[in-house]
């Protein structure tokens, strides 16, 4: 039995539910808004990469490693972007959340701030995670501020830890959170939510 098992989580209209292939038309389409995969600092697919990367996702899922969801428009099903579980550690109940982006039109928006709910929330409340982490490129600071956000602590940095679609090295900052931070991080996470954005 693996450690995060299919579910579907949804939340104020935001869906997460198991990435397949049957999404690869709606994801190259976010990736388009914005024409993400320009970003030197995420792994987005191009738009003819797209069906590689969700394959490859899948592999890392029947190999325990990673769990993909699609971000969906509950209303519509309309694709907003991916998220995912990953280094996944079952005896230790520790996962990652990465591999997440959406469509420009999405961020800066409720968005990603219910999905990091819902993940966290299966994550502590269901899957019994002690911590749960976070991993992103030293020049990604829009990623660490929006991780800083959260109330996760920066564990450090790891140099020359991976490559870049670019080939150039990078350096990767890695934070978490812990099971008795998770209510205090809800409590925020819920009032972020009920605030009225300007």
């Amino acid at each position: 039995m693996a450690f995060v098992d299919p579910v579907t989580l949804s939340h104020r209209g935001v869906q997460l539910v198991p990435l397949s292939l049957d999404h690869e038309a709606g994801l190259a389409a976010a990736a388009a808004d914005g024409e993400l995969w320009k970003l030197r600092v995420t792994s987005v697919p191009e738009p003819d990469q797209t069906r590689a990367y969700i394959e490859s996702a899948l592999k890392m899922r029947d190999e325990g490693h990673r769990f993909a969801f699609a971000v969906t428009d509950e209303a519509t099903g309309e694709v907003l972007g991916t998220t995912s579980y990953h280094d996944i550690l079952p005896a230790v109940k520790r996962v990652e959340i990465g591999y997440t982006w959406y469509a420009r039109r999405c961020q800066r928006t409720h968005v990603n701030t219910s999905c990091k709910l819902l993940m966290l929330r299966h994550a502590f409340d269901t899957l019994g995670c002690h911590v749960v982490g976070w991993r992103t490129d030293n020049f990604n600071f829009a990623s660490q501020a929006a991780i800083e956000r959260l109330g996760a602590k920066k564990d450090g940095v790891i140099r020359g830890h991976a490559l870049r679609r670019d080939g150039t090295i990078r350096d990767t900052v890695m934070y978490s959170l812990r099971s008795g931070e998770w209510p205090e991080v809800q409590a925020q996470l819920l009032y972020l939510l009920d605030k009225p954005r300007g």
